[in-house]
């Protein structure tokens, strides 16, 4: 009783106490049925977030729902969403209808915003990772309301369909482009607003689902993200690319950065200021060992250019002495990688256990293998992390 008690002080301290914060609102908040931002929803929220920032906080807005936007506008049914060309063309024109939006409501407030449109490459790079950081810094320090997006338009790494494509993206929603942004900015709090009021505690029936009625009880608290919590998350909601699953990877990745997360429902009122408020609102998510930021960037961030294989006197190396990675050890390299692109160091089964960067290119990894007199460095100790001992 005594340990929940803690959790539960824990829980609200974090909030109140949370100084730069990341708000992700979904395409069923910021959208209604006809197609068109829902001011009855985004505005109450729009205040909320000003309210944050002249209280002394930072506030960045990671917003989905510019492809349904452009959708209404054109005048397209949905099933004309099933290509990527046709989204990349409605993103193109939903992106200035939602940032309109946002610019009057935000004025009515008294408040500026700032438009930042991202692509994988913003992250995957590391000096661009960095850059991203110091633009939101500097726009926050303005006093400017930052509202993020993936830049649909040229990139396909959210809007293309799950299943068509082998490579490994970095962010294929915005839940965990949230998460990411939360983690390049340090942030103490990430809230992920949806059209559920929380993870519940068990499947709802699809015909309960937003009803209100016989729906089961949210799960106020997660202090460990476990596989039985994953296996509550069920598939996408109505209307968005993400779901529960999505909204848990971020919850996790928050808690690795230090931070809270919460998934509340965006259509609760004042659902902001309750929550910062420390009131018991939706899923709220601890935080768990904070990872150092280069290594979150490792494992969340860097997209993986290649796959290494070792063998097992290096694998426990690695996962036990704390050792370089040599290119003595390697067994076989897939793929292509430079110097300074983050690879994944797999077992002879070929099953993922570390990613690191690396220290030289693939070509003069395999050059240097074991005939090598001087034994290479190919992923240095302090740019590895382990996933699975």
């Amino acid at each position: 009783m005594q340990d929940k008690l803690n959790l539960e002080e824990l829980r609200a301290s974090r909030l109140k106490s949370a100084r730069r914060i990341v708000i992700k609102l979904g395409t069923n908040t910021v959208t209604g049925d006809d197609g068109v931002v829902c001011t009855e929803r985004v505005g109450p929220i729009v205040q909320s977030v000003a309210g944050l920032m002249r209280s002394g906080k930072q506030v960045a807005l990671v917003s989905s729902g510019a492809v349904g936007l452009g959708r209404a506008w054109l005048g397209l049914h949905r099933s004309r969403l099933r290509d990527v060309v046709t989204k990349q063309a409605c993103a193109a024109v939903g992106q200035s209808l939602l940032m309109d939006a946002y610019k009057m409501l935000f004025a009515d407030c008294g408040m500026k915003i700032g438009q930042v449109l991202l692509t994988e490459e913003d992250f995957t790079a590391w000096h661009r990772y960095s850059n991203l950081r110091h633009t939101i810094d500097q726009l926050l320090q303005f006093g400017v309301v930052p509202i993020i997006n993936e830049n649909d338009t040229v990139s396909t790494a959210e809007i293309a369909v799950v299943g068509k494509s082998s490579r490994n993206a970095v962010f294929s929603d915005n839940d965990r482009l949230a998460a990411l942004v939360m983690s390049g900015l340090e942030a103490d709090a990430l809230i992920l607003l949806t059209n559920v009021d929380g993870l519940y505690a068990k499947l709802p029936a699809r015909s309960q689902a937003g009803n209100g009625k016989g729906e089961p009880a949210v799960i106020p608290l997660v202090a460990e993200i476990t596989p039985e919590l994953k296996a509550l998350a069920s598939g996408p909601t109505g209307g968005g690319r993400g779901g529960m699953v999505t909204k848990i990877e971020a919850a996790e990745i928050a808690m690795l950065c230090g931070g809270t997360a919460v998934i509340a429902n965006g259509q609760t009122p004042g659902v902001i200021d309750r929550i910062i408020a420390g009131e018991k609102i939706g899923t709220t998510f601890l935080p768990s060992k904070r990872m150092k930021g280069k290594y979150r960037w490792i494992v969340f961030a860097a997209g993986v250019q290649g796959r290494i294989a070792v063998d097992a006197g290096a694998q426990e190396a690695l996962t036990k002495g704390k050792a370089s990675l040599l290119a003595s050890g390697i067994a076989r390299i897939a793929g292509h990688f430079a110097t300074g692109d983050v690879v994944g160091i797999v077992d002879r089964k070929g099953q993922e256990f570390a990613r690191g960067i690396a220290h030289c290119d693939s070509s003069e990894a395999a050059a240097t293998g074991r005939g090598s007199a001087k034994p290479r460095i190919v992923v240095r100790r302090d740019n590895i992390v382990i996933l699975r001992n």
